[in-house]
């Protein structure tokens, strides 16, 4: 049975609806913190319950097996990830009734090399560290920010409230936690109601988040509406709606805030007035880098990692932001071919995918027409998509649509950078490709040994380069996914991005210790680890996992490792 995509909503409801959350707005500011936790605990209860047949909804569209293991990439990306944040974000409530702010323990504050300020925010205990074995997730925030007045860059609306704001929310098409955790941010962290247009791709999870959410929209703080781009524009340009959320393309965003691409708005960005006069905060895609630093790898070790990379590809037929769509290694390393190799061995055993985004085969075509020694991997059926590796195109064409523009499907790039093979040098040589070439900020990956690291020299310049990266997420040896899933660390484009060069949006979202001022999330991870990560191609207790942790972020227990474990052990 399919799941009821509902029909597009009315001009007249989208305004009678707007008007409805924006005289909730006032209340929703004033509601007290017992208040708020309890909405919480009963939304987190909800959410639970809603979650089996929003995953099959998930699967049907996406043409996945909701009894297979891959059912488990719809787990763990929608209802895992968003219990978590509900469970994360009463905790944060608990502490500010306590504490004013939610606690970093001063023993997880560091100052960087540069004097500013690092907060550890994973794990936060032992339990939680047996989420992801080994991992170590940081906050770097802007320059001003120290351990004696983080309180102070905090929680600010909790602080200071505001009398009621309503927020536009474009919701994201791809991954079903984007559209909930977007509204939660702005409801729980910002103090803002919202009005949710669920995006057409995904339009089927909106009757799920009308049932899980039902307390929010009975208080007037929540409501959702459905259609396309003109559905968009009449919410966004609402005379009662303050503030507009988008995750999407950057076109989108920039249609939404220049006007339609042509004269009329390139002479409003040279003046620096935009069409869309509102605060725009927004999360728009990224040509994601991975950077291998060259090191005293084993083939095992470059086996596991290339395991991983394929796993970045092939997770949701990689329509993710966060997808692995670049491959930067030194152009002579005597390893850089063998790693390729390595890679599309991996993806034989990541299944051909149904490209369910609307223009990914054009796309796709775009990207592999007429480029020579493209590897295909895969026997694509009707509307599947083949995985296409792209080696050794060259840096100095840096007009090259793949360091330009996201492919936004099952296309990995790869170059190598000309110079040492040194380390110090290679890293300065990929930090400036990053930061002046590949487009986006949103997220990237440095895969370092840890032996290299033991050279005072090398270590120095790998933290250096984590600083110096204009990305939101800098994550060392693993997926930025994972620091998406984990929900407290704050998720967005790099705040250089402007209004006028949007690249991967601005503002944050997530970010559960409701942290301030921040310049990035940065995650460490073990060159490997056993249980593997669950993005893997061809691991088969993702699926039990995905249930597993959903239950366990319903209510954690060290009674429910073991049973986590032994599923993520089921490679």
């Amino acid at each position: 049975m399919s799941a009821a995509v509902p029909q597009h909503t009315s001009r007249t409801t989208i305004d009678i609806l707007v008007r409805r959350v924006r005289e909730g707005s006032g209340a929703w500011a004033k509601l007290a913190l017992t208040e708020r936790i309890k909405l919480l605990e009963d939304l987190r209860r909800a959410y639970v319950a809603i979650a089996e047949p929003s995953v099959r909804a998930a699967c049907e569209a996406k043409g996945i097996d909701p009894g297979g293991p891959l059912a488990g990439e719809e787990w763990l990306a929608g209802p895992m990830v968003v219990v978590r944040s509900l469970r994360l974000l009463a905790d944060s409530l608990r502490d500010i009734q306590k504490h004013g702010v939610p606690v970093i323990p001063r023993t997880h504050l560091r100052t960087l090399e540069d004097g500013r300020l690092a907060a550890r925010v994973f794990p936060r205990d032992r339990l939680e560290g047996m989420l992801l074995p080994g991992n170590v997730a940081e906050v770097y925030f802007q320059p001003g920010v120290t351990a004696d007045n983080l309180r102070e860059h905090q929680a600010s609306f909790y602080r200071k409230p505001h009398k009621g704001r309503v927020c536009a929310v474009l919701g994201g098409g791809n991954v079903n936690s984007i559209p909930p955790l977007d509204c939660l941010y702005k409801l729980f962290v910002e103090g803002t109601v919202c009005v949710l247009k669920m995006n057409p791709v995904n339009a089927y999870l909106g009757p799920f988040l009308e049932q899980a959410f039902a307390p929010l929209v009975a208080r007037d703080a929540l409501a959702i509406v459905y259609g396309g781009a003109e559905e968009g524009a009449q919410l966004v340009q609402h005379d009662a709606v303050d503030e507009v959320h988008i995750t999407g393309s950057d076109r989108t965003h920039d249609a939404l805030v220049w006007g339609p691409p042509g004269p009329e708005s390139d002479a409003r960005r040279q003046k620096n007035e935009p069409l869309l006069s509102k605060h725009v905060s927004s999360e728009l895609g990224n040509v994601s880098p991975v950077v291998v630093v060259p090191g005293p790898y084993s083939d095992g070790e470059l086996r596991f990692q290339a395991d991983d990379i394929a796993g970045m590809v092939a997770n949701n037929a990689s329509f993710n932001c966060n997808a692995a769509k670049l491959l930067v290694q030194p152009k002579d390393w005597n390893r850089r071919n063998a790693f390729v190799d390595r890679i599309q061995a991996s993806l034989t055993h990541a299944p051909v995918r149904r490209a369910y985004y609307p223009g990914a085969d054009e796309r796709w075509r775009q990207f592999t027409q007429g480029r020579p020694n493209v590897r295909l991997v895969g026997t694509p059926g009707e509307g599947d998509l083949a995985y296409a590796l792209l080696p050794d195109v060259d840096p100095a064409k840096t007009q090259d649509r793949v360091f330009r523009q996201e492919p936004w499907c099952t296309v990995l790039s790869e170059t190598g950078l000309p110079g040492s093979e040194e380390p110090v040098a290679f890293l300065e040589a990929a930090v400036a490709f990053l930061n002046d070439t590949v487009w986006g900020t949103l997220n990237a990956t440095l895969i370092v040994h840890p032996k290299s690291l033991k050279d005072p020299k090398v270590k120095a310049a790998v933290e250096k380069a984590v600083r110096d990266l204009r990305y939101g997420t800098v994550a060392l040896n693993t997926w930025p996914g994972a620091a998406y899933a984990l929900g407290s660390l704050p998720w967005g484009g790099h705040p250089s991005s402007s209004l006028k060069d949007i690249q991967s949006g601005q503002g944050w979202v997530h970010n559960t210790f409701m942290l301030e001022s921040i310049e990035k999330a940065v995650l460490r991870a073990p060159l490997t680890s056993l249980p593997a990560p669950p993005w893997v191609p061809g691991h088969q207790g993702m699926a039990d996992l995905g249930r597993r942790l959903v239950d366990f972020e319903q209510s954690p227990s060290w009674w429910k490792v073991p049973g986590v474990a032994l599923a993520a052990l089921r490679r």
